[in-house]
């Protein structure tokens, strides 16, 4: 992919994701909230038993988690943890004895995550910041990683993957959601940090994607498109016709 200055785009995504945290109910070029969490494959069960203000913020393009399988106390990674919905979620599938760690860029998703699962007792899941290009985990510690929309949103995709083989133990898996593009996107779509923001420019070429992941070591199971998540403006829908860009959700092993 073209080149994209990576400090700018950051500012732009912690500019953007701010907003979501503290104006859900904004105008973006994505969908958010509990509506779109159901329609993606949420139950509706699972929702009434986790904070509605991290529903409120959740702008997540896919429901990886029947993929991921969790099980009662596993240890869970996930990237891009934003307001906190698929920790909290994930927290529901491995208690009482397992453990969620979500890590996120932006400090008003983390103190708004960090609020909420103390004034909820959610006492096993905690929120750290740190970037997903290079996670603040130990090696071979993660039973499973999970992500929701944010590795399209990272310039270096090739290092979000190597960091997942790195902390996840043999064996354990990856579920994510994320966007990708049947074509590869043009040099001036790639190097505008507000389409990146928005989850659009930062769209790898499904399978270059694929290969990043098989490059970084990890053995693809599944990939699924998410036909029931679409963007909302004219652009974003116009990048989706041009170069077909989609929700896709990843199951992956590290075997070795």
């Amino acid at each position: 992919m073209a080149a994209v200055d990576v400090s700018e785009l950051r500012a732009k995504v912690k500019e953007m994701y701010k907003a979501v945290a503290e104006e859900p109910a904004g105008t973006f070029h994505f969908e958010m909230g509990r509506a779109l969490a159901q329609r993606l494959g949420y139950p509706a069960r699972q929702l009434d038993q986790v904070p509605a203000p991290s529903i409120e913020s959740f702008a997540g393009v896919g429901y990886h988690l029947g993929l991921a399988a969790l099980g009662p106390g596993e240890r869970v990674l996930d990237l891009g943890s934003g307001s906190g919905m698929d920790a909290f979620v994930a927290s529901l599938a491995v208690a009482p004895d397992g453990e969620v760690i979500g890590v996120d860029m932006t400090d008003e998703q983390l103190g708004k995550a960090r609020t909420l699962a103390a004034r909820h007792g959610f006492d096993h899941v905690r929120f750290e910041r740190g970037f997903i290009e290079d996670v603040p985990v130990a090696t071979g510690s993660v039973d499973v990683v999970i992500s929701n929309g944010v590795i399209n949103l990272c310039a270096d995709k090739q290092a979000v993957f190597a960091e997942i083989a790195r902390v996840l133990k043999r064996g354990g898996r990856m579920a994510i959601s994320d966007i990708v593009s049947d074509k590869p996107l043009a040099e001036a779509i790639v190097c505008d940090v507000n389409l990146w923001a928005s989850c659009i420019g930062g769209a790898m070429q499904r399978g270059a994607y694929r290969q990043a992941i098989k490059d970084a070591g990890l053995k693809v199971a599944t990939i699924q498109d998410n036909p029931r998540y679409a963007f909302i403006s004219d652009s974003a829908q116009g990048a989706t016709t041009t170069y077909g860009v989609k929700s896709v959700s990843v199951l992956a092993f590290k075997s070795i």
